[in-house]
């Protein structure tokens, strides 16, 4: 007897051959069907009808989406815990067990958890829950850069990385970085055939850059003026100039305003600011500034004998490190971490020392919160608020309250510790405005726009 190569016998030669199926024994579709329904037909079940069958298919497919819809909001809420730990509170990996060195998830005793230890409620509980009367402001956050707009600049993606962590902060600090990227942007602008640089490049590059640094975090009133500035400077292009003369005029134009708007302006106020400060006083100033800090610096410089009390922000503590520079300087400074004994300190104080995030045409000051006890208390005791403000932080607009213009604390954006980043101080608390065009009253700031407008 031969064999297949698998060792079987070939087929007849000791295995029977399976037996052909008779035309009975062969099932076919339309004697399947009715088998599949016999069963019901014996339960005693109805059959259901075509209107039936639909609501019901209609039923499934809606709680299939809700599901998908559940498992999407769980899926996003853990991305935005765990994406910016520094803006949202405790990273996922903190909520759900901290992973040892070999990876896994590690609980208490090093034992690793199961993926199932952390219901999905405890991280839909993680997301950002602002209250109602707070919706309107914006709120500083990570974007992705894979999520940004493909003709956004490199040097436009890292400087919204860095406004989004905090890393650049000041007002002015971060009008200065913005100018410097745009520069870079309009350094490496291509002009596409049939187009001129005057009619393309706001909408198809310039718009692109502001809405990412925007989405990284809302822009200062600086920014808003610088922007409208540039916007001005590219319509006034030649439509007959070529590319290379109308990217070196307005690199030239960002140079220029950098120069005279920012860095000679600060020249400017740090020096009158510091001849206010007089022999025997106490200056008494909030948090960090760096424009108050020069400012001292350049009094002390200059022979005048005075100390320096520094009131911190409880949730910053920047004022630690001004405090440490003053000190190593040889200024007399004494340091309080937040406002528990502000009435006491403002009692021993001559001259309140300020800088402005901006100054609306009102003469209300917009500056960091706290900003305004500070300024009730003095006023209280009647000692002098100084405010240190460049003209580009001047806006037109109007406000009376913090709630109309402000900025959601990242860190602290819940419902149940909400904390904003700014204030807004009346006029009447404050009693003098420097700033490079001179030293007025706080509600002359109008008259301040007025000679800008006329200047430019």
């Amino acid at each position: 007897m031969s064999e297949q190569p698998n060792g079987a016998p070939a087929e007849g030669q000791g295995a029977p051959a399976p037996a052909p199926q008779t035309p009975q024994q062969q099932p076919s579709e339309k004697n399947a069907a009715p088998a599949k329904d016999k069963p019901a037909e014996k339960s005693g079940e109805k059959k259901l009808t075509g209107a039936e069958l639909k609501a019901k298919a209609k039923a499934d497919k809606a709680a299939r989406r809700a599901q998908v819809k559940d498992r999407k909001e769980v899926s996003k809420a853990e991305a935005a815990v765990s994406s910016s730990p520094q803006q949202l509170g405790p990273a996922a990996s903190e909520v759900k067990g901290k992973k040892g060195k070999d990876g896994a998830a590690a609980g208490q005793g090093g034992r690793p958890l199961l993926p199932k230890t952390v219901p999905s409620a405890v991280i839909t509980e993680q997301k950002v829950q602002i209250p109602e009367c707070f919706s309107h402001l914006s709120m500083a956050k990570r974007i992705p850069m894979t999520q940004a707009d493909k003709d956004v600049h490199p040097s436009v993606l890292a400087l919204g990385q860095q406004m989004a962590t905090f890393s650049i902060d000041e007002s002015i600090a971060r009008l200065k970085a913005t100018l410097l990227a745009f520069k870079r942007v309009i350094q490496s602008y291509t002009t596409p055939p049939g187009h001129t640089l005057a009619r393309h490049f706001t909408p198809h590059v310039l718009n692109p850059q502001i809405e990412y640094l925007t989405a990284c975090r809302p822009m200062c009133f600086s920014m808003g003026n610088a922007i409208r500035w540039l916007k001005l400077q590219v319509s006034k292009i030649d439509m007959d100039a070529s590319e290379e003369d109308a990217k070196r005029d307005l690199c030239l134009a960002i140079d220029t305003f950098v120069a005279e708007r920012i860095t000679v302006a600060d020249e400017v106020i740090t020096e009158a600011g510091s001849k206010l400060i007089r022999d025997g006083e106490v200056i008494l100033t909030y948090g960090r500034s760096s424009i108050v800090e020069r400012t001292i610096l350049l009094a002390q410089a200059a022979g005048t004998k005075f100390s320096v009390f520094v009131v911190d922000d409880p949730y910053e503590r920047q004022g630690q490190q001004l405090a440490k520079v003053l000190s190593a300087e040889g200024i007399q400074v004494s340091y309080c971490g937040d406002f528990g004994g502000l009435t006491n300190h403002m009692r021993r104080t001559t001259k309140v020392l300020v800088s402005a995030e901006a100054m609306f045409s009102n003469g209300s000051l917009y500056a960091r919160a706290g900003t305004c006890d500070v300024a009730l208390a003095a006023n209280e005791l009647h000692k002098q608020v100084v405010v240190l403000c460049e003209t580009i932080n001047i806006t037109e607009r109007v406000s009376t309250d913090s709630l109309t213009y402000n900025e959601i604390d990242p860190e602290r954006g819940q419902a149940g510790a909400f904390r904003l980043l700014f204030d807004t101080t009346p006029d009447k608390y404050l009693q003098l405005l420097v700033t490079e065009l001179g030293t007025v009253q706080p509600r002359s700031a109008p008259d301040l726009l007025r000679k800008l407008e006329e200047f430019n």
